[in-house]
């Protein structure tokens, strides 16, 4: 099954210091082919940036540049879609990337979604499912 893989999920991998490294990289591992939304990359950069430097950004593009992870690309009727989500959810102060994903599993008919960020989306009510498979 594929999965759509979230910023905080990614960082966890990259970073061998966080506390969710193993349990991120044992559920990495696991998927065949996870894919990587367009709209994950500036977060992710920011907070690679900001927390494990240069070198670990310019390493992780360069992977990302040789294909290691399939990148999938946001669309407008996802944008559209996730403005809705964000006013439906906006009480419980979910962000742009994490309704852009949810948008985008919904396009893509895919329920699994690998995240740290079980807060959020535990409380996302998909389209085309009941819930979201979480993993780690």
């Amino acid at each position: 099954m594929t999965a759509l893989l979230d910023t905080g999920f990614l960082l966890a991998v990259i970073d061998a210091d966080d506390s969710l490294h193993a349990a991120c990289t044992v559920a990495l591992e696991a998927e065949s082919a996870p894919l990587l939304p367009d709209v994950v990359l500036p977060e992710l950069a920011y907070l690679i940036l900001r927390e494990l430097r240069y070198p670990t950004l310019t390493a992780f593009l360069r992977l990302v540049a040789a294909g290691e992870l399939v990148q999938v690309k946001s669309t407008l009727q996802d944008l559209a879609r996730a403005a809705e989500i964000l006013e439906k959810y906006a009480d419980n102060r979910v962000d742009f990337v994490d309704c852009a994903i949810v948008a985008m599993a919904e396009r893509l008919n895919l329920i699994k979604i690998l995240t740290v960020d079980r807060r959020h989306f535990t409380i996302f009510r998909p389209k085309h499912c009941d819930y979201f498979e979480i993993a780690p």
